[in-house]
């Protein structure tokens, strides 16, 4: 749903926002037991793709109008997209197909303007693995009363650390 670019963020800064992230989910979840949570990076996995592999392994099983149909580029292409945001949803894609071949992920969850981020996941396993047993479900987005979501980048975000958060703010 957004119009602009993402603003880029330093190593140091994706490092701290993935220590933080971390220190969440250890809240929330039980890690480390067999049946337990598992806290993994994407960048461990798409760190080692390569351009040519990113362009011959990958960007060869996704049509340039498969992604034109996508509502989240159709709304970009009026504003301007870079290739870096065009390609995004092909990142998120490849994410997907490494958690369920390499760790058995059967279903990804996300806010409702994922829907085509995931459905890329979906299809691309499809045209690259044959049949795949991969699932989407997307939850509606939390919105403030003019309509925009409540999210980590705007303004009114409700984050479960107190110290951005306090109890009386997230009642």
């Amino acid at each position: 749903g957004k119009s602009e670019e993402r603003v880029l963020q330093t190593e140091s800064q994706v490092e701290a926002n993935v220590k933080g992230l971390s220190n969440q989910m250890h809240r929330l979840f039980e890690f480390g037991s067999d049946k337990g949570a598992k806290l993994v990076n994407n960048k461990d996995w798409l760190g080692q793709i390569s351009l040519i592999s990113f362009l011959r392994d990958y960007g060869k099983h996704v049509g340039v109008n498969y992604m034109l149909g996508k509502d989240s580029i159709q709304t970009r292409l009026e504003h301007g997209i870079s290739y870096t945001e065009f390609t995004y949803t092909i990142l998120q894609a490849i994410d997907f197909g490494y958690l369920n071949r390499e760790l058995n992920c059967k279903i990804q969850v996300g806010g409702s303007d994922q829907w085509g981020n995931i459905t890329s996941g979906i299809e691309l396993m499809r045209r690259m693995y044959g049949q795949t047993e991969a699932y989407g479900l997307t939850i509606p987005l939390v919105t403030k009363s003019d309509g925009k979501k409540v999210g980590k980048s705007e303004s009114g975000a409700v984050w479960l650390d107190p110290e951005k958060t306090s109890p009386y703010e997230f009642y």
